[in-house]
């Protein structure tokens, strides 16, 4: 059915209330459709290397190596259910109804929230590592850190459903015809979200991050000058290691792409200028992080290309195969 300027309906059966298609989906348009999905593929594959590598092989069972588990946890979802959905919801009608709409929307910023939060994590256990080495292997266990990303989860769960307890109660109230997905926030709302869910992570980030600078160059220095004391009142036994101060640089790599792929968002809706075309480039941005942190892990860590060699190869369907050295 036509409408009279020429655009087809979403919903024909429904010609009062139903949207219209978008007139814009031409040649262009498909491109990008497939060049997203292509992404969204790419995301799946490569994330799923990293959660088969560090699940497999009981070496790299580590505290450091789990948050790293658990962020690849979160960008696979993005690939295997945000990105699919967010492409069908941008380049063609919704045709999955209000509900399924406010269920992947707040799953998006359930996803988005764990990522965040376990970057605070990160950035808390690299901190004690290098602030505090004494008391790390003590402090931060195995244990401890699967309960806290548990714990992450759970509250990145609670937080955006209170969030978005309105679209759920009445989906679809604000929608203007049948076949659109939108998603409303409250501006009080929107603004304690701003600071929870923006401002107070990154500021923790921030200054966690420079707390691990300011002592792994004091560190450097003592090294260079052969001093037998450390700063911080530290002695050279309780002195990071090496190794220790290494995955603090990779680690410090990983949150600097992730903020610069996750603040654009953020920093436009602060200067008042996230209109149309600046959402959906920050949104993408988001997206495109997911992709690049297996890439960053492929060229910072040697254990996991070896992993990614022994997974494409089988050879991890051999008898105690998860006992393989590759560190």
């Amino acid at each position: 059915m036509k409408t009279q300027n020429g655009a087809d309906l979403c919903f024909p059966q429904f010609p009062n209330i139903s949207c219209k298609e978008n007139v814009s989906f031409g040649p262009t348009m498909k491109l990008s459709q497939i060049i997203l999905s292509l992404i969204s593929l790419l995301i799946v594959a490569l994330n799923l290397l990293v959660i088969i590598s560090v699940f497999h092989f009981r070496q790299l069972h580590t505290p450091t190596n789990i948050l790293l588990l658990s962020l690849a946890v979160t960008d696979f979802l993005v690939g295997l259910l945000l990105m699919p959905f967010e492409i069908l919801r941008l380049t063609s009608c919704w045709i999955l109804g209000d509900l399924m709409c406010i269920l992947l929307g707040c799953m998006a910023c359930f996803i988005t929230s764990a990522s965040l939060g376990i970057m605070v994590l990160i950035s808390v256990e690299r901190y004690v590592a290098i602030c505090d080495p004494l008391h790390y292997p003590t402090r931060v266990t195995v244990r401890t850190v699967k309960l806290c990303v548990c714990l992450c989860w759970v509250c990145s769960v609670c937080y955006n459903t209170l969030i978005f307890k309105d679209n759920v109660i009445n989906p679809g109230r604000l929608s203007s015809c049948y076949g659109e997905c939108v998603l409303v926030v409250d501006y009080t709302l929107g603004t304690v979200d701003l600071v929870i869910s923006f401002i107070i992570p990154v500021t923790v980030i921030v200054v966690l991050y420079m707390g691990v600078f300011v002592v792994a160059l004091s560190h450097a220095r003592a090294m260079r000058s052969h001093i037998t004391s450390v700063t911080f009142q530290l002695s050279v036994t309780a002195a990071p290691k090496k190794s220790e101060l290494k995955a603090a640089r990779n680690l410090g790599v990983l949150i600097v792409v992730f903020l610069t792929c996750f603040c654009p968002y953020y920093c436009f809706s602060l200067a008042g200028f996230l209109d149309h075309n600046s959402a959906y480039f920050a949104g993408y941005l988001y997206y495109f992080n997911s992709c690049i942190n297996p890439v960053i892990y492929a060229m910072l860590y040697p254990w996991f290309r070896k992993a990614v060699k022994l997974i494409v190869t089988l050879q991890i369907l051999k008898p105690c195969s998860s006992d393989a050295n590759i560190l």
